[in-house]
């Protein structure tokens, strides 16, 4: 009975609530510069500050920059005159705060800021967080328009920071309103591929004899989708591994879930199968547990 209401609950989170998101993530070093600029983790446009240039990802994020001037004039001005050298500086005042030498090796300073908007609530969530050589270091509270410290060395920055109360506003106003205005503007220009829906192919695929069987699906769109086990038409957890929701190249996605078939008798594999479900599409993708399906690396199973 737990099992069968802690289902119903997933997909009704899956299929009710429905969120999109730009972002923007920033690298920067002494000698290079880029930003990538993503709507629903699809690559719209990118930025190489440091070989000036600035290009539409998708042909209709061109026309979006055509019809919209003051957007594109916007990303110009961020790839080339502002962020660069005020990358630099913050730069700057990380590596005296560590006490790294010029010759210490290569330090690069990361960004990532946006937006997500709940199109079913209408809620929109703001951030923006900045790392330090690979690590999380300090991010932006909305709430209290103040930085949080994400490590002990951040508290100085933090300080300084806060103190920067006309930027912390300017921020605000991109992370909950202007991001969120384009963010929509970019649904409108791109419904026709952000908005789609994409049913997988699913396959059963073997490392070695005595792998767990996973459950793989690839090229599904959104990323709204949940996939499980099930034995007898019931939902199991025990032996089952699942996996995270990952992207594919082609702005698609991909997710497995494994099942461990150690102590299962082949005359029970006919009781096993696999259901992935994928929100907005009304039949799940069933697939039955059957040893002549399952591709694998060594040739056919025995």
């Amino acid at each position: 009975m737990m099992k069968t209401l802690l289902l119903l609950l997933l997909l009704c989170h899956v299929s009710s609530s429905v969120k999109h998101s730009l972002k923007y993530y920033t690298i920067g070093s002494y000698t290079k510069f880029m930003i990538q600029g993503q709507i629903d983790d699809i690559q719209v446009a990118f930025c190489d500050g440091s070989n000036k240039i600035l290009e539409p990802r998708q042909d209709w994020m061109k026309k979006l920059f055509d019809d919209n001037l003051h957007v594109w004039e916007w990303h110009t001005k961020e790839c080339f005159e502002i962020q660069p050298p005020r990358f630099n500086n913050r730069l700057d005042s990380f590596i005296q705060l560590f006490n790294h030498s010029e010759g210490s090796g290569v330090h690069v300073l990361q960004r990532i800021e946006g937006c997500e908007w709940n199109e079913t609530t209408g809620e929109v969530t703001g951030f923006s967080r900045f790392g330090y050589d690979g690590e999380d270091f300090i991010e932006l509270d909305l709430k209290t328009l103040t930085w949080t410290a994400l490590r002990p060395e951040a508290e100085i920055i933090k300080q300084k920071w806060d103190e920067d109360t006309d930027r912390i506003r300017d921020n605000k106003q991109f992370l909950t309103q202007i991001y969120p205005e384009w963010l929509k503007l970019s649904l409108k220009y791109g419904n026709n591929s952000l908005l789609r829906t994409d049913v997988p192919s699913v396959s059963l695929l073997q490392k070695t004899p005595s792998s767990p069987v996973s459950c793989h699906a690839t090229g599904f769109y959104p990323d709204r989708a949940m996939m499980f086990w099930r034995k007898d038409g019931e939902e199991i957890h025990e032996g089952v591994e699942h996996g995270e929701i990952l992207p594919n190249h082609d702005g698609s996605f991909q997710m497995n879930v494994d099942l461990d078939i150690s102590s299962v008798s082949p005359e029970d594999w006919r009781r096993y199968d696999c259901v992935f479900h994928l929100s907005g599409v009304e039949d799940d993708i069933i697939t039955k547990l059957d040893e002549t399906q399952i591709r694998t690396n060594w040739g056919k199973r025995t």
